[in-house]
This record gives structure tokens, C-alpha cells and sequence, in this order.
């Protein structure tokens, strides 16, 4: 973002404040040339992380409970202290002080140690030097990440993370800060999970968001100043990207952050990146890369986000309050405290963007 853009940013904040609007940046946009964004209140919001004034929450997770969606989980990193473990009415079920972690993503069904369990995976920075790879189970019961153990996934800065199964394996893209992405084979099956880099590509600049699809083998990576880019996931594929959408102060306004699938069925049908700059969410059809519509999360009873960093989506029953599905977004000025997750109902994006499936 430019640096007037932050200046005029700072003032706004500071008016709303002093004022006690709801929506402290509904007026950025009038500052860029960006698209227009319809807006979309959040149903929920989670506990504060315990790292107070600081940017500290981060990237979230979600795993749903087919059998009881009531009962689904969400994994969110505080990256100054840990992992924290919530339930869908936001409240705290457990933290695990794993430290310096960035982003985190999960897969279900998972063989860990001889077993099937959902397997958490994390971006690890306690190590600058050194990108690591933090591997937890979540045992849906006790709602308690337990921990099982580290491993390296080259040398640079961990940033973003996000994992991708195929008929055979399972790998994590480990997106390095200066637009590195190395593609990690895992085997959990044993006392001591281990890793192998089998594949490396590149984005010229820095980079962090990143989310791959198992059904159609696509990855996509957010190269935060430039734009939104796809790779074939396969390991033994080509390491030439093909950009979906710029970062052209239009579409989306750096920096192009996190990055989340929208299902139906199994098939990826849209994609979504978060558009920093203007605190918006830029949402695109897989097909044929065309942008959709765009949205932000506004004022309400539960409040707005602002320069949101990781987005998650699941699609599907989540009960009552997200019946089609639920995304999710890091806050990066919550209001009452530190910084939060905000929760959304897919089916009210869906509504206000006139997306069919």
C-alpha cells in the first residue's frame, strides 16, 4: 500500500475512534480507484488472542464435524505466542504455546502414528533462518492440539502455509517471505513425523497465502504487491505459474493476503483472496479466473475487519448459524481488544453476491 494511503488510513482510525463509528475504514476505497464491494455483516467472532496491541493474530483453520456441525473447530495462530483451538460460538477450548507460528491448515482422515486423526500443520518462525513445519493432531473430543513434532522445510523465513493430498501423499507448500514455495512430502505414520522437499518454485517478491485444492490439483499462492497465482500442486509437475488476478488497485489492492476455496460438492468453484489494501475480499471463479464480485465485512453488532491477513472457507452444514458454510476473517483493528476472528455465513456472501451454484 502507499505510504498516503497509511497516513490518511491512521487519521480515519483515529476519527472513528474518538467518534465511535462502526466502520472505521468504509471510507478507504474513496481514496484508490478500487472496485466497488458490497457489504456483508459478520454472525460471529472469537476471543481475542492473548498477544495485546500488537499484529498478532493471523491465520485460521476450520475443521467440520460431519456428524454434528454444531460441534466443528477452528484453529487460529496468535504468531507472537501459539495456537489457539475455538468453537464455533468463538469461545477459547484450548492454546498451545508452540510459539512464533504463522499460518496453519489442516486435512481430516489422516493416518498419524497408525492411526486416522486430523492432522494440523503450521508454519513455524521461532527459527528465521530456518523454515520449519509444526505438526499437531486435534483430538475433536478434548478440543486439544497434541503435538507431534517439527520438520524442516528449508532455509529462509516460514511464512505461509497450506497442505494438498493427492491419491498417494500428502505435502505441505511452505510459502517462504521472499516468495520461495517449497513443496514438502510428509509421512506421519511413524513415532516421529518426517518431511521431504520434493519440489521447488518461485514468486519474484514476498509472498504468503496460499491454499491448494485435492480434487482438480491446483495451487494457488498470493504474491501480496503483485497478484493472486496458480500452479499445478502435482510434485512431478512444471513450476511456471499462471496469475489469476493482479494486485492492480482495482480488483485487488495490496497486498493480496490470505486465500480460501469455496466447494460445491467436491469441486473448487470459486476462490477468494483478501485484498489488504481496501479491506476487502476479491472472490473468482476457478474456471476462468473471472472476478465475481468483491465484498467487505462491515460494522454491526459483531463489528468489521480491517487489513485482514488469513481467511479460511468450508463449505457445508455448520448448524443453525452458518447452515452453507462458513468463512472465516483475521480482524487486524478489532475494536475491543486484540486482534480476532470474524465469522460469516457463505450462504449471505452467496445471497449478496448473486453466486448460484
Amino acid at each position: 500500500m502507499l505510504l498516503d494511503q497509511r497516513v490518511w488510513m491512521t487519521v480515519l482510525l483515529a476519527s472513528c475512534w474518538l467518534t465511535a463509528c462502526a466502520t472505521p475504514f468504509s471510507m478507504v476505497s474513496s481514496f484508490n480507484s478500487s472496485l466497488p464491494a458490497v457489504n456483508i455483516a459478520a454472525r460471529g467472532q472469537t476471543v481475542p488472542v492473548g498477544t495485546p496491541n500488537q499484529d498478532a493474530a493471523d491465520d485460521p483453520a476450520i475443521w467440520r464435524n460431519k456428524s454434528m456441525p454444531t460441534a466443528s473447530l477452528i484453529i487460529g495462530t496468535d504468531k507472537k505466542a501459539g495456537l489457539y483451538v475455538y468453537d464455533l460460538d468463538g469461545q477459547i477450548k484450548s492454546f498451545n504455546d508452540a510459539g512464533h507460528v504463522n499460518n496453519v491448515d489442516l486435512r481430516d482422515e489422516v493416518m498419524v502414528q497408525g492411526r486416522s486423526s486430523i492432522l494440523v500443520v503450521a508454519s513455524d518462525r521461532n527459527d528465521l533462518k530456518t523454515a520449519k513445519l509444526a505438526l499437531f493432531s486435534l483430538n475433536p473430543t478434548t478440543a486439544k492440539l497434541v503435538e507431534l513434532g517439527i520438520v524442516d522445510a528449508g532455509a529462509g523465513e516460514a511464512y505461509g502455509i497450506c497442505l494438498y493430498r493427492d491419491a498417494v501423499s500428502l505435502y505441505a507448500f511452505m510459502v517462504l517471505k521472499d516468495g520461495t514455495i517449497n513443496q514438502v512430502s510428509l509421512n506421519t505414520r511413524g513415532a516421529v513425523p518426517t518431511g521431504q522437499i520434493v519440489r521447488t518454485m518461485k514468486l519474484a517478491t514476498q509472498s504468503e497465502g496460499c491454499v491448494a485444492d485435492d480434487a482438480t490439483g491446483q495451487l494457488y499462492v498470493a504474491e501480496e504487491d503483485v497478484g493472486l497465482w496458480r500452479f499445478q500442486a502435482a510434485a512431478t509437475a512444471a513450476t511456471t505459474p499462471i496469475k489469476v488476478a493482479p494486485a492492480d488497485g482495482k480488483q485487488i489492492v495490496a497486498d493480496a493476503e490470505g486465500v480460501a476455496l469455496a466447494h460445491v460438492g467436491n469441486q473448487a468453484r470459486y476462490v477468494i483472496v483478501s485484498s489488504q489494501g481496501d479491506n476487502a475480499y476479491a472472490v473468482y471463479r476457478t474456471r476462468d479466473d473471472t472476478l465475481v464480485g468483491r465484498f467487505r465485512i462491515t460494522g454491526g453488532i459483531i463489528g468489521s475487519t480491517e487489513e485482514t491477513d488469513g481467511i479460511e472457507l468450508i463449505t457445508g452444514d455448520f448448524g443453525p448459524a452458518y447452515p452453507g458454510g462458513l468463512f472465516i476473517a483475521q480482524d487486524g483493528h478489532n475494536a475491543k481488544g486484540a486482534q480476532n476472528f470474524k465469522l460469516v455465513a457463505w450462504n449471505d456472501i452467496k445471497a449478496a453476491l448473486g453466486i448460484a451454484d
